[in-house]
C-alpha cells in the first residue's frame, strides 16, 4: 500500500512537469505509430529519466521543492529529447553550452546542499569557503566524468558526441567551471546572508522542506 501511494504521488507534480510528460507520451505514441523506433526510444528514455530523480528522492526521504522538480525535469527534457530527437544541438550552436552552464550551476547548488546536509546544517562546523570549495569540486567532477563518457561513446560506438573534439571538450569544461563557481558561490553567499538572484530563496526552500536533515541549522 505504501509503495502504491508513493507511485500515485508522482503524478501530483507541478503543471510544467505534467505538460512535459504529456508531450513525451504523445511523441512516444506518434513515433510508434509511424514506426520511428529511435525516436520512440528517445522519448521513452527521456520520460524514465525524469521519473528517476523523483523515485530516488522518495526512497531517500528527501522532499524536493517544486522549483527543483521543474528545473530537473525541464533540463532532462531539453537535453535528451530536444537535444537529441529534435536536433537542437545541431540547430542552435549555443544549446550545448547553455545546458552545460545550467547543469554545472545546478550541481554546484546540489553539492553545497549535500555537504551542508552532512553537517546537519551546522554552519560553524566548517568555514563557508570550504563548503563552497567542496561543492565546486563536486560540480566540476560531474562535468569531467560526463566528458569522459562522451569520449568513451565516441571511441567505442563511433558516435560524435564531442563534435569538434578537443575544442568542444575544453569549451564544455570552461563553461562547467563557470557554472560550478556560480552555484557553489551561491552557497557561500547564502551562509553570509547574501544571494545571487533568487539562489538564497531556492536554498531556503530546500532546507525548510527537509528540516530533519538540517537539525543544527539556525538562520
Amino acid at each position: 500500500m505504501r509503495k502504491r501511494l508513493q507511485f500515485k504521488s508522482l503524478w501530483r507534480q507541478p503543471l510544467p512537469v505534467l505538460l512535459i510528460w504529456a508531450v513525451l507520451a504523445f511523441e512516444f505514441g506518434l513515433a510508434l505509430w509511424e514506426q520511428q523506433w529511435p525516436a520512440a526510444g528517445v522519448a521513452a528514455a527521456a520520460f524514465l529519466m525524469t521519473l528517476a530523480p523523483l523515485v530516488l528522492v522518495s526512497r531517500l526521504g528527501v522532499r524536493l521543492p517544486w522549483s527543483f522538480v521543474v528545473s530537473i525535469t525541464a533540463f532532462i527534457f531539453a537535453t535528451i529529447y530536444l537535444g537529441e530527437a529534435e536536433g537542437f544541438y545541431q540547430r542552435f550552436w549555443w544549446w550545448d553550452g547553455a545546458l552545460h552552464l545550467g547543469s554545472a550551476l545546478g550541481f554546484g547548488i546540489i553539492g553545497f546542499l549535500l555537504v551542508f546536509m552532512l553537517f546537519q546544517g551546522d554552519r560553524y562546523a566548517a568555514p563557508a569557503w570550504a563548503l563552497a570549495f567542496i561543492a565546486f569540486s563536486f560540480a566540476v567532477t560531474i562535468g569531467v566524468v560526463w566528458e569522459i563518457f562522451e569520449f568513451g561513446m565516441d571511441t567505442i560506438f563511433g558516435l560524435n558526441m564531442q563534435e569538434s573534439g578537443l575544442n568542444d571538450t575544453m569549451g564544455d569544461l570552461i563553461v562547467d567551471v563557470i557554472g560550478a563557481s556560480v552555484g557553489a558561490g551561491s552557497g557561500w553567499l547564502y551562509l553570509h546572508g547574501r544571494s545571487i538572484g533568487g539562489s538564497a530563496a531556492l536554498l531556503q526552500q530546500f532546507i525548510d522542506r527537509n528540516r530533519r536533515l538540517f537539525r543544527k541549522f539556525r538562520k
